[in-house]
């Protein structure tokens, strides 16, 4: 069952122009396939090709998160959060979601299952349709200081102040009904 959430969960922030997001792996508002999603159903814990473009002169570095707006914890969950990715990167290969797969500055933050990685998608037997919202932001700093402890929240704080522009790919994933 689908909730009352809209496609981005950010159109509260403060407004700012759009950027395109592609990825060689994932199709917006299509499933998410199985190597990109958690093992315990079968995936990998791979992150996706991602790619992005159309942002505006004075980015000077990115940010990408990866989020379940749908989970059933009253704030969604957080699969991946990175800062401070050089603005001269305008794409990832798959694979690239791990502390060390990053490029060299980047900041991976400790995800809601505290691992600074890209964990993949696995929604709760019986909690529906989850949706999988990968967002790129393009930043008006080259680093933003986030102590590498503190959590994706922290981010979302900072971001909220510097992003210049932001893009999003949406997939979704069905839970798998218990029994």
């Amino acid at each position: 069952m689908s909730k009352l959430v809209p496609d981005d969960p950010y159109a509260a922030w403060t407004p700012a122009p759009g950027l395109d997001v592609t990825s060689a792996d994932l199709v917006h508002g299509a499933e998410v396939p199985l190597p990109f999603r958690d093992p315990e159903i079968g995936g990998s814990h791979i992150s996706p090709q991602l790619s992005w473009s159309g942002f505006p002169e004075g980015t000077r570095s990115f940010a990408i998160t990866c989020y379940d707006p749908d989970a059933p914890t009253g704030v969604g969950f957080m699969h991946w959060a990175v800062a401070n990715i050089p603005a001269d990167v305008t794409s990832l290969a798959r694979g690239a979601g791990t502390a060390d797969g990053m490029p060299a500055g980047s900041l991976t933050l400790p995800n809601d299952v505290r691992m600074r990685q890209y964990v993949g998608p696995n929604p709760p037997p019986g909690s529906g349709r989850h949706r999988y919202v990968f967002l790129v932001h393009a930043v008006d700093v080259p680093v933003l200081t986030i102590p590498a402890d503190l959590t994706p929240t922290v981010l979302g704080f900072n971001l909220h102040f510097h992003t210049l522009a932001r893009g999003h790919l949406t997939g979704w994933v069905d839970s798998v009904t218990a029994g």
